[in-house]
């Protein structure tokens, strides 16, 4: 079964992105590279209903680069709130503190700059290129990456990983212009997001439903590895959850504060350690902790 052309997959995408993208505030055209970057810091992991409140939070707050590397790490840590995973707030600082050391105050435009700051991975760097400055890159999220294995290779999902056959078939299908493939990338993103989700696929409102391989096919199930959910309750990650609640609530948090909000001492303990290594948590003396200044 031969793979849909690029230029059918884009005149099908593009056209139905024009009609159908969200309106969201790093996609305006008053959106500045600050905002995008800020917007994909926050967009790991964590849907965009979330994100849409604390996004707009953080430019009030810190409108810039410079704004943000003005204040204490410990300010990022809490106004990050309940967003989840803290660590992205301090690469976040760590980010804005290179780019007014390195750059001018500027976010950089180019892909190589943007991989050399903090906390930016190869994802980042080409998802602020393209959606911030119009260049030419591959940008493989979850939502990119499912698009182009049902369509293309006619996999109902991805790898867990991201392959180098996986890249080289990306990399196959970005539109020459670059402003083109940076519309491009954005909207095979918002197509995995809208319509070929994960778990319940709306492939009688897809644009590309006649050229899909995985429909085609009959919509063979998924083969590989298994794929591990995230769990919650009990965890390691609910614990920590728990004891940054607190140090964002209180300007010293006590050792009896979060052994109220925590039963299992050892877990407390090894969270406690974890969230100081982390450089999420400063101990201020034993059975004191404080967000970093």
């Amino acid at each position: 079964m031969d793979a849909p052309s690029p230029d059918a997959l884009h005149v099908a995408v593009l056209d139905w992105y024009d009609d159908h993208a969200r309106e969201l505030p790093w996609r305006g055209v008053d959106a500045t590279p600050w905002s995008v970057m800020v917007s994909e810091f926050m967009l790991q992991q964590t849907p965009v209903a979330r994100v849409l409140p604390m996004h707009a939070a953080w430019l009030d707050r810190w409108p810039t680069p410079a704004d943000l590397a003005a204040d204490p790490t410990g300010e990022a840590v809490r106004m990050w709130g309940r967003l989840g995973y803290p660590r992205r707030a301090l690469r976040l600082h760590a980010a804005a503190t290179a780019i007014v050391e390195r750059h001018d105050r500027e976010v950089p435009s180019s892909y190589d700059d943007l991989l050399a700051l903090p906390g930016v991975g190869d994802y980042t760097a080409a998802a602020i290129a393209s959606f911030a400055f119009g260049r030419r890159h591959v940008v493989l999220d979850t939502n990119v990456r499912r698009v182009l294995a049902r369509a293309v290779a006619g996999d109902e999902l991805p790898a867990v990983g991201v392959t180098r056959a996986e890249r080289d078939l990306a990399t196959s299908l970005l539109p020459d212009a670059p402003t083109t493939a940076a519309t491009w990338a954005v909207a095979t993103m918002e197509l995995g997001a809208l319509v070929c989700t994960a778990r319940q696929p709306s492939c009688d409102r897809c644009p590309i439903a006649e050229l899909c391989r995985w429909r085609r096919a009959g919509f063979p199930a998924y083969d590989g590895p298994p794929r591990r959910g995230q769990a919650w309750a009990g965890t390691d990650r609910q614990c920590r959850g728990r004891i940054m609640a607190l140090a964002r609530d209180h300007d010293v948090v006590t050792g009896a504060q979060v052994e109220a909000a925590w039963p299992g001492r050892e877990q407390l303990e090894r969270c406690l350690a974890g969230l100081v290594a982390d450089g999420l948590l400063t101990q201020i003396t034993p059975g004191r902790w404080a967000l970093p200044g």
